[in-house]
């Protein structure tokens, strides 16, 4: 069992949930983060910290993003052989298809 990043982080990229992860379990592409369901160990520690409400055990996904159990174990896997990995909090995405939570102002980087 793990931890699985849906539909909420689709072009928004918030790193906020990495920097708590105790195993290094987050990969990134250009479009979203995702979790190695091999290497996360349930901790649950970066549920809370995803602005977006993006990431839910894979026992609760919402059934209309249940296809990101799978994203996330594929994804993983290809992008931990191609430096993917991502422990630092960086600067939001903020793409077109962005949905920010209720109250949650993004800031996009200064230049």
């Amino acid at each position: 069992m793990a931890y699985v990043v849906c539909d909420p982080c689709h072009d928004c990229k918030y790193t906020d949930c990495v920097v708590v992860c105790p195993t290094e379990c987050f990969y990134e592409d250009e479009m979203q983060l995702y979790i190695d369901p091999i290497e996360c160990i349930d901790c649950e520690a970066c549920v809370p910290e995803c602005p977006v409400e993006a990431i839910f055990h894979d026992s609760t996904v919402p059934n209309q993003w249940t296809q990101f159990i799978q994203l996330n174990a594929e994804r993983a896997s290809v992008l931990k052989g191609n430096g993917g990995n991502i422990t630092e909090k960086r600067e939001p995405k903020s793409g077109p298809g962005c949905r920010t939570s209720p109250g949650l102002v993004f800031s996009p980087p200064a230049g």
